[in-house]
């Protein structure tokens, strides 16, 4: 394991043929743009990104601005109500959803979240808890926990099943 400071993030490094987990330790909220830069400059081929954690942990905040380092110029919202919000950015469509009000796997098909999950664009999923056992072979999973203060704890792990 690794351990290197950045400014005032800690971070922790671990890897092994499968998995590569990285842990951010941040002070505040606003701190996320380095977070969201470490994601873009190292997710490879993976879309499709699993966003948990508690209701204001900074999972809407986090994909805003991976979001704008991908070129989306417009706003970019929570999706709570609409479910699936589409964004044009230099890289294609990305598609921001959020499942947190449906019920199980049926209400998500249903939805047709397998249209978006395999469509080879960028997938950023809020509440993916639902939808775990159709996930696609390998996925970003990024874990948010809330710190003392303004601090928050963010587990990446980086999935390739083979």
């Amino acid at each position: 394991m690794r351990k290197a400071a950045m400014e005032n993030i800690s971070i922790n490094w671990q890897t092994n043929t499968n998995i590569i987990a990285m842990k951010f330790v941040i002070d505040n909220v606003k701190e996320l743009k380095k977070v969201a830069q470490w994601l873009t400059d190292n997710s490879g081929d993976i879309k499709v990104w699993f966003f948990k954690g508690d209701l204001g942990a900074g999972k809407t905040t986090l994909i805003q601005e991976i979001c704008r380092i991908k070129g989306v110029e417009g706003n970019v919202v929570s999706p709570s109500f609409a479910l699936v919000n589409v964004y044009d950015s230099k890289e294609g469509d990305i598609y921001h959803i959020d499942l947190y009000r449906l019920e199980n796997t049926e209400e998500a098909l249903d939805l047709g979240i397998e249209d978006y999950l395999y469509s080879g664009n960028y997938c950023f999923i809020e509440w993916p808890g639902i939808i775990e056992g159709i996930a696609p072979e390998e996925y970003m999973e990024i874990n948010m926990e809330i710190l003392p203060g303004s601090g928050r704890s963010i587990n990446i792990v980086k999935r390739k099943n083979d």
